[in-house]
């Protein structure tokens, strides 16, 4: 679904989950430790990697709220273009 890149950006910020666990789509990310720094620290680092830029209207907290979702609104934007 998503690239090894994504998923090591998201570890970084998910301190609660298990070394090596497994991530499905429908995690939730403030239930693994994503605060809200934590989201802004993973936005820059999600649009310094994929070279992207998140619009206003994609900065919702829904966006953040499972790996699927915001590999979704990730893919969206162009990533990998």
């Amino acid at each position: 679904m998503w690239d090894g890149r994504f998923e090591g950006l998201l570890r970084q910020h998910l301190p609660f989950l298990p070394t090596g666990a497994e991530i499905p789509p429908d995690l939730s990310l403030r239930d693994y430790g994503l605060d809200s720094v934590g989201t802004v620290e993973l936005l820059a680092m999600l649009e310094d990697a994929y070279q992207v830029r998140f619009a206003d209207d994609s900065l919702k907290l829904e966006r953040f709220a499972t790996p699927g979702v915001l590999w979704e609104t990730l893919d969206g934007l162009g990533r990998g273009r």
